[in-house]
């Protein structure tokens, strides 16, 4: 059974992709939707910022090695990962701060509205800023929250702005961007779209949806390390309609004329805020160049593949033991990941972490295993569900260093 595994893999047209990320030995990573792991470019980069330019240029660096541009430069990279114009996104701050941002534009764009429309489910950051802005805003809004199954039916004349994340963090569950997008605009609703596990996992078409906003991750599929700059997407229709709250000195027309007042630039670079990190964004570019160099259909191909795949062998291994797939086996509804409910989730996934499977947890009982194609082969998800159905048939879950809650799940 294991030489069919090989075989795949040695007939997987992105096997060469896997070389060039620096993967622990004994490791089989299937985390890639939380924290995308290290490629082998990313510290020769860094150390050409740090010393070839930061340490021999110096200040002169903005412009000798054009610092000032990497959010537009990176920004228009990632823009042909999502479906968009080159002057449509702009790589910046985190994407809570984008989703602030973001949502700010589209309730003053549709100032007659007063209500958000989401899921119960989406990322609590996403309803976190949400929330924080409606405070701002005097509490005139309303944050309606309300499942999925529900949302065509509650795109009501008081929604303001329809705001979802493509791909449920939990379940893996993919939304249909191009009708939902339609339906709210045919009931006067902008939409603002989080891309945080679309992006450098499917294809994503920004543009064929006719989205107004979008945000996403850069830590995650795109490769981008630890806290890596996050992205948004603002529809040119939009860009000069709205002055961004965060009215930051390089999101003004001049910032080096440093006027006092505040004079907001044209297009997508008003919402730049304060001085963007270079040795993020630098590391976060050799993330976006190999996915660009990797053919973007094939990736999703393999994505579904290595899903089928690890559903397959859990049914056929794990019957027994009480796992309840909770993401969707359609491949249309379904992001890169696959989702399980079990009473014992966390333990059982501390187990895998602690036998070489890492996975993760999500509260309050799903275990969630990522496959991102450019480094997941098929014998990493038959071996790690092999070592699923011993930690559950030997009970190693049940152990106290494994029920021990950890800040970090």
């Amino acid at each position: 059974m294991r030489d069919s595994y090989s075989q795949l893999d040695q007939a997987d047209p992105l096997a060469q992709y896997r070389a060039l990320f620096d993967l622990p030995e004994g490791v089989i990573y299937l985390d890639g939707n939380s924290l995308g792991p290290l490629p082998k470019a990313t510290p020769g980069r860094i150390q050409q910022v740090l010393h070839e330019e930061w340490g021999t240029q110096l200040i002169k660096a903005w412009t000798a090695c054009n610092w000032i541009d990497l959010p537009a430069r990176i920004g228009g990279k990632i823009a042909r990962l999502v479906g968009a114009q080159p002057d449509e996104v702009l790589c910046a701050d985190s994407t809570s701060v984008n989703v602030f941002k973001a949502l700010s534009a589209a309730l003053a764009l549709n100032p007659k509205r007063r209500v958000i429309l989401s899921t119960t489910d989406n990322f609590p950051t996403d309803l976190y800023m949400a929330q924080g802005l409606i405070r701002q805003l005097d509490k005139q809004h309303e944050l309606r929250l309300v499942s999925e199954d529900e949302v065509s039916a509650l795109l009501t004349d008081d929604v303001a702005v329809l705001m979802l994340t493509h791909v449920n963090y939990k379940t893996g569950r993919m939304h249909d961007m191009v009708a939902l997008t339609k339906q709210a605009h045919v009931c006067g609703v902008l939409v603002l779209w989080d891309l945080a596990h679309s992006a450098g996992a499917l294809p994503v078409d920004l543009n064929a949806a006719q989205a107004d906003f979008a945000v996403g991750c850069g830590y995650k599929y795109l490769n981008g390390g630890p806290g890596a700059p996050a992205f948004i997407y603002v529809a040119q229709r939009w860009q000069n309609e709205f002055r961004q709250p965060l009215s930051g000195w390089l999101g003004d027309a001049r910032p080096f004329a440093f006027d006092p007042t505040y004079e907001p630039a044209n297009g997508v670079g008003r919402y730049m805020v304060g001085t963007p990190p270079l040795l993020s964004l630098a590391a976060l570019e050799c993330g976006v160049d190999m996915l660009l160099d990797a053919d973007m259909n094939a990736l999703r191909a393999k994505s579904l593949a290595l899903g089928d795949l690890f559903i397959e062998r859990v049914e056929m291994k794990c019957a027994v033991h009480g796992l309840v797939l909770a993401t969707p086996r359609e491949h249309v509804q379904r992001g890169s990941q696959v989702s399980y409910h079990h009473p014992e989730g966390y333990a059982i996934m501390q187990a895998l972490i602690a036998h070489g499977v890492i996975g993760d947890f999500r509260a309050p009982d799903i275990i969630r295993f990522g496959f991102a194609p450019l480094y997941v082969s098929y014998d990493d998800v038959a071996r790690a569900v092999d070592i699923l159905a011993r930690v559950l048939d030997e009970r190693l879950w049940d152990a106290p260093q494994f029920r021990m809650r950890k800040k970090v799940t």
